[in-house]
């Protein structure tokens, strides 16, 4: 049954959906996280090595052990035995054949916004592997990309921290953002992808569902 918010989601789902393809993504819309996996599943070859970044969103859609359970040869840092190790399957993934990952934020005008701590995630993003797919929940959604900026650095941030008990930064302490310098904080990266370049080689999977972080 349709609900005011689902309503809402479709309708805004499919005008960000458009104004992800007129900046040259793939993309598309679905009600529900099961609907998003089975089409994250379709677009990934049998012969493609996956990694991914650190996401929320992906654990939630257990795409992770759907990969696993079909054979896939998975790059999959949190397997390492050591942090030199860890590191080594990060510079991997930079030329997978698949990349996952989720998204801090995106503007109703098609424009993906992320902020990373080591790099690895928007570097990927950014070039190396063949496809990256990004799926996200609408509650991703902002209106403008100074909205999504927003979001990223005083909604995502805070709450990505959270994972990091032991990093000595304001907003782990508080939950809000202090623009930081500390070391700890994992705010170094923070990119803007205005256009998808080349085109159709990330595939924006938006999920009318609050997702993630």
């Amino acid at each position: 049954m349709s609900t005011p918010i689902s309503l809402r989601n479709q309708k805004l789902g499919a005008k960000t959906v458009q104004a992800l393809k007129n900046r040259f993504f793939d993309a598309w819309y679905f009600d529900e996280p099961a609907e998003a996996l089975e089409k994250i599943m379709s677009l990934i070859p049998a012969d493609h090595t996956v990694s991914w970044g650190g996401s929320f969103t992906l654990d939630e859609l257990g795409i992770k052990e759907r990969l696993a359970e079909k054979g896939y040869k998975l790059l999959d840092r949190d397997k390492a035995l050591n942090p030199e190790e860890r590191a080594e399957i990060m510079r991997q993934a930079l030329l997978c054949g698949t990349f996952l990952t989720g998204c801090n934020a995106i503007s109703e005008d098609g424009q993906l916004v992320n902020i990373d701590g080591f790099g690895n995630r928007v570097a990927a993003m950014i070039f190396g592997p063949r496809q990256v797919i990004v799926i996200a929940g609408m509650n991703k959604v902002a209106k403008t990309l100074d909205d999504a900026i927003i979001r990223a650095r005083t909604i995502a941030a805070p709450r990505n921290t959270q994972r990091f008990q032991n990093n000595k930064t304001p907003c782990n302490e508080t939950g809000s953002c202090a623009n930081c310098t500390s070391p700890d904080s994992i705010c170094s990266f923070i990119v803007t992808t205005r256009l998808c370049k080349p085109a159709n080689r990330i595939k924006v999977i938006l999920v009318g569902k609050d997702m993630g972080l």
